[in-house]
Formats: C-alpha cells, sequence, structure tokens
C-alpha cells in the first residue's frame, strides 16, 4: 500500500476544471465552517477565493497563533555537494550543466558546521545535488556522524533513498526528511525530468511512505510551483498530506512553498504565481491544517517575507547558501538557484522579533523525540 492508490483515484483536468468553475457563493459557504475539509481546500485555492484573502488571512493568523504560539523557527540550508546524475530542466545542478562539481570534504564539513553554529543556528538541512555514487548512503553516515554532536536535529534533501537506507540514517541520528515532488503532473514531470534516477515518478512518489515506513520523525513535501498549474499541483500535496497523517500518524509534516527562481539554464514558469497566490495558498493550507509546519525560504523577497510573518508561516530561513561551502569554503562557487531574500540571520532575527516573535534555533519537537 502507498499513496500511488490515492493518487490514481483523481484526474489532473477534472480537478483542474473543478477548481477554475467555483464561485464566490461557494467560497462564503466554506468559509462559514469551523472545519475544512480537502473539498473545501479545493474551493479556498481558487480563483473564486481571491477577494476574501483578507478574511483567509486573518482567521489563518489565528489559528497558527493558537497552535504554535508567538514563535518562528529559523533554519538554514548546508549544501554538502553539487554532484548529480539526474537532468532537471529547472536546476542549476542538472547534470547537463557545464559547471565546476565539488563535494565537501570531511574537513570543509567541519568548517561549514562552525561557521553556521556561530550564527546562532541549533539544527541543519543538509543538501545535496541527486548522485547516489559520490553521496550515497555511506557519504550521507559519515556526514551525520560528524554533525550529530553540533546540532540538536539534522535534516536532509537528498535523493530519494530506500527504506533500508532511511532506517540506517535515522539508526545514526537523522531526525527529518524533505522530498518534493516537483509536479504531481506526471507528463509534466516526464518532460523536467528526462533523465536520471528522478526521471522515475513513481519512485518519487512513494518516497514519504518510504519515510513513514522507516520512521523518520518528519517529513516534508511539496512542489515547485511554475512547473504545472500551482493550484492543482497544491491540491495533490494536501492530498498527499492527508495520507500520510491518516497512515504515519504518529509523524510530524511540513510543507514548503519554492517558486521557480533564476538558475543556470533557465525554464520559465509555465503559470504566474503571484505574491497574492501564495498568501492565498499559505492561508488555504493553514485553515486546511493547524497542525502542519508551513516553510518559507529566502527564494522570497525581503518585503514578502516581512510580510507573510503573521499569515501562518511557522518556519523561515536566512542567509541560505546554496553552493556546496558556500559559508566558508567556496562562497563565489554556483548557486543552485538565486536567493532574493540576502539579509544577515541577525537581521531577520530582529525582523521576526520586531514583530512580537520569539525566534527559535532548534526543531521544536526535539524534546517530544
Amino acid at each position: 500500500m502507498s499513496f500511488k492508490s490515492t493518487f490514481e483515484k483523481y484526474d489532473w483536468d477534472i480537478l483542474e476544471k473543478e477548481i477554475y468553475t467555483y464561485s464566490s457563493e461557494d467560497v462564503k459557504q466554506v468559509l462559514q465552517k469551523e472545519k475544512i475539509d480537502l473539498e473545501d481546500f479545493k474551493i479556498l485555492i481558487s480563483p473564486a477565493a481571491k477577494p476574501f484573502i483578507e478574511e483567509m488571512a486573518q482567521r489563518s493568523s489565528a489559528i497558527t497563533k493558537k497552535r504554535f504560539g508567538n514563535t518562528m523557527q529559523m533554519y538554514v540550508p548546508m549544501y554538502l555537494s553539487n554532484e548529480c546524475q539526474n537532468i532537471c530542466t529547472y536546476c542549476g545542478f542538472s547534470m547537463t550543466n557545464k559547471i565546476p562539481r565539488k563535494t565537501l570534504t570531511d574537513a570543509e564539513i567541519l568548517k561549514e558546521v562552525k561557521h553556521i553554529k556561530n550564527l546562532g543556528y541549533d539544527h541543519i538541512l543538509l543538501v545535496t545535488g541527486e548522485a547516489n555514487r559520490t553521496v550515497g548512503v555511506s557519504y550521507l553516515k559519515n556526514a551525520i556522524e560528524l554533525i550529530k554532536k553540533h546540532f540538536s536535529n539534522i535534516s536532509i534533501e537528498v535523493q530519494p533513498l530506500d527504506q533500508e537506507e532511511y532506517e540506517e540514517l535515522v539508526a545514526e541520528g537523522l531526525y527529518a526528511v524533505l522530498v518534493y515532488q516537483e509536479t504531481y503532473h506526471k507528463a509534466t514531470y516526464k518532460e523536467h525530468h528526462p533523465k536520471g534516477k528522478k526521471s522515475n515518478f513513481d519512485y518519487r512518489l512513494d518516497t514519504p511512505d518510504r519515510l513513514g515506513k522507516a520512521g523518520v520523525h518528519k517529513i516534508g513535501i511539496g512542489a515547485l510551483f511554475g512547473l504545472e498549474d500551482w493550484r492543482v499541483d497544491s491540491f495533490y500535496t494536501a492530498l498527499h498530506l492527508k495520507y500520510l497523517q491518516k497512515t504515519y500518524w504518529k509523524t510530524k509534516y511540513s510543507i514548503s512553498f519554492p517558486r521557480l527562481r533564476p538558475h543556470e539554464g533557465e525554464v520559465q514558469p509555465k503559470v504566474e504565481m503571484t505574491d497574492a497566490d501564495l498568501v492565498q495558498l499559505i492561508c488555504a493550507y493553514r485553515l486546511l491544517d493547524e497542525d502542519v509546519e508551513l516553510s518559507m525560504s529566502t527564494r522570497e523577497s525581503q518585503l514578502f517575507r516581512n510580510n507573510i510573518i503573521k499569515l501562518g508561516i511557522t518556519s523561515i530561513s536566512a542567509e541560505s547558501k546554496t553552493n556546496p561551502g558556500g559559508y566558508s569554503v567556496e562562497p563565489q562557487s554556483l548557486e543552485q538557484f538565486e536567493i532574493s531574500d540576502e539579509r544577515s540571520t541577525a537581521e531577520v532575527a530582529n525582523m521576526i522579533k520586531s514583530q512580537g516573535y520569539e525566534v527559535v534555533w532548534k526543531d521544536w519537537d526535539k524534546s517530544f523525540v
């Protein structure tokens, strides 16, 4: 059993048609409800809900404050390698891009760790390209072994692995895994992933199931907005979330909201997602689920991130470097994508505090694990 059986019950084209035919009356009826379900979620992400964003935002803010209090978790990614065996049309690390490749040594990992610790962080997200021969399970186990005494929590965003491999990493100290489907539209997925292990849509789709079975404490999911219609992709992400919560009920979950950013080998967004669209989506997710963590990266602008703090987001990154060794080893090497908010960790922390929030430097679930 996996999410695939649930996924196959839905048709992309039918969902898209439904989402674009809802009326303002449909939205009003949903907003009168105390509990929102998946059918309601479709209505809240529809064009018909645009005039109701303010009402949705106020409700989202109240729910988030009730559940998470006046806290904002800060996180930072640490890129270990830009080696990749996949062709992904939208990524700077794609195998077809003729760029210098770099994988951090033990000494370089520890140098990056020292820099990140000095910024104040007590948990870390390890990121690599998808290159099993270079940064496979043995490399990741070694990296976790080197790092775990320095941080309360370790998360990874790497190539999908088998269940047994995740179990090995959990035993080593792994806490959370982020894995994004990119798009739930199979034909579009294949178009943007023509070669490499990542071209296997079904294997990637089943990754969160393998994570749940392996006992990973927290799973992050999401779609890359711009490859397909963001509304339909967001419904499938919500569908995936609800399936996972029901099936692996002991696990925590997070959702991220990456929009296509400039990179080496550019792909223009198929469907534009405006700032207002993104606010609408964040609020819709919060109305659907008060427990899911909602994360915002430095892909977004300083102004947008300042204004989104109180509307449903629970974690935010700062001073991110998307290249291996970017903090202290090789700051000028190629980034996976360009960041937009280039403020320092201290500046972002001060912005959060100025809005009446307490900054949380580690994953707040650690004490309950």
